[in-house]
């Protein structure tokens, strides 16, 4: 059956089927092959996967970022940026790199982060003379972030998996995202020295002020969500439902830019964005029980420990697999397929549940800027209007710093698992 849900999996996508729906026929193939399952378990299994009431914070996360974007916000993130790092030499690709780390705090999403910054900041990037296939790959680097600074939409599914504290995730994922974004401004520094990329006038204090008391309410929006799952007053799932009230309030009675169709749009944008992650989610389940059944787990855990039994030789070669996997599926999928196949090894070598997930998201990360499936590759790709070849010959350099800090996050845990000790000492 395993032979007929690989080969069934990498067919279905070969032809271009969307991974959902190749991962679902996959086992209902694998199934009727092996014979010996009611087909009734399917349904079963997947309405046991969405029936989690972590998962429900990723419908209002999504709705949250989408009624921020949709009421100006990305605009004012800019404006924000740019006055902090827009004086730097290369000052818009820091303001994008900035801006991303910023939007990642209310949207939870790569291609969310990737799309909004994108569609502000590539068309001026080009008036200004900076090279297309460079405005592209900064800011498809620095959309991976979405996911990394919470709140972040993989880390919710595999807290939903694993068991682990979401809230201490969320925490955990800070300074490598602030890794990450500083490693990308190095870079971006260096570059726009080598080709004489231009820097930003220095705001005047007026027009400081005006972008500090704009973008404030941005920032409003992660203190409030971090901060009530840290005081105790919410879980991660009620601060989701917070957050829409919030994001509503500021968008349409502060902004005033969420207008009736607009809202209409939000609310059909993240409809369906939500349904294909929980249908993902439903359909994934499937497959992972089938590996489960299987005795993939146990399996994969004894070829693991047969080459060593040392947990830091074990993260580097599950880190390989990871940067090898994301190159061909994106990060949700991933993490469904992978963590239950996964949890007994890292549970039986003793790695910490909260420094792996962090690891993992960030390894992901990677992979969204990696051909042949690098969603934030295509989404640049479409904003820029170039080609995905263009683009990668310049994102070498920013995917080497980003894996400079995975391999720290990697084997210096507390780079993830500081913060959350002092914060969330209880878990």
């Amino acid at each position: 059956m395993i032979t007929v849900l690989f080969i069934g999996f990498a067919v279905f996508v070969v032809f271009g089927m969307p991974i959902a729906f190749a991962l679902g026929l996959a086992s209902v193939a694998g199934m009727v092959y092996h014979g010996g399952f009611n087909l009734v378990i399917v349904v079963q299994r997947m309405f046991t996967a969405m029936d989690s009431f972590s998962l429900m914070a990723i419908p209002f996360f999504m709705l949250a970022g989408s009624l921020m974007d949709g009421g100006g916000i990305s605009r004012r993130i800019v404006n924000f940026a740019n006055v902090f790092v827009g004086w730097i030499t290369g000052g818009l690709a820091m303001v994008g790199i900035l801006g991303s780390m910023i939007f990642a705090s209310v949207s939870g999403s790569a291609v969310a982060t990737t799309a909004a910054m994108g569609s502000v900041l590539i068309p001026p990037m080009e008036e200004k003379k900076y090279d297309r296939g460079y405005s592209a790959a900064v800011i498809a680097a620095a959309g991976t972030i979405g996911p990394i600074i919470p709140p972040s939409i993989p880390m919710v599914i595999y807290g939903s998996i694993t068991g682990a504290s979401i809230g201490a995730l969320f925490v955990g994922g800070y300074i490598p995202g602030i890794l990450i974004g500083l490693a990308l401004m190095v870079v971006a520094y260096s570059i726009a020295k080598k080709r004489g990329y231009p820097k930003s006038a220095v705001a005047n204090r007026k027009e400081a002020f005006s972008s500090l008391a704009d973008g404030v309410l941005a920032l409003i929006m992660p203190l409030i969500i971090i901060g009530g799952i840290l005081l105790g007053i919410f879980t991660p799932t009620e601060s989701g439902a917070v957050a829409c009230v919030y994001a509503f309030i500021v968008g349409k009675f502060i902004y005033k830019e969420l207008t009736a169709k607009a809202i209409y749009q939000v609310m059909r944008e993240s409809l369906m964005m939500t349904t294909m992650i929980m249908f993902l989610v439903a359909v994934a389940s499937i497959f992972g029980w089938l590996l489960t059944a299987e005795s993939i787990p146990r399996i994969l855990a004894e070829f693991f420990l047969s080459i060593s039994t040392n947990p830091l030789v074990i993260l580097l070669m599950i880190n390989i697999m990871l940067l090898i996997l994301g190159t061909f599926m994106d990060c949700t999928p991933a993490i469904i397929l992978v963590v239950p196949v996964l949890l007994p090894l890292l549970q039986e070598v003793g790695i910490d549940l909260i420094h792996f997930g962090v690891v993992m998201v960030v390894n992901l990360g990677i992979g969204l800027l990696t051909p042949p499936v690098g969603t934030c590759l295509f989404v640049a790709s479409r904003i820029s209007r170039l080609s995905i070849v263009e683009i990668v010959k310049e994102i070498w350099p920013m995917l080497l710093v980003m894996f400079g800090v995975l391999m720290l996050i990697t084997y210096v845990p507390q780079t993830i698992t500081w913060l959350p000790s002092i914060l969330m000492p209880n878990g």
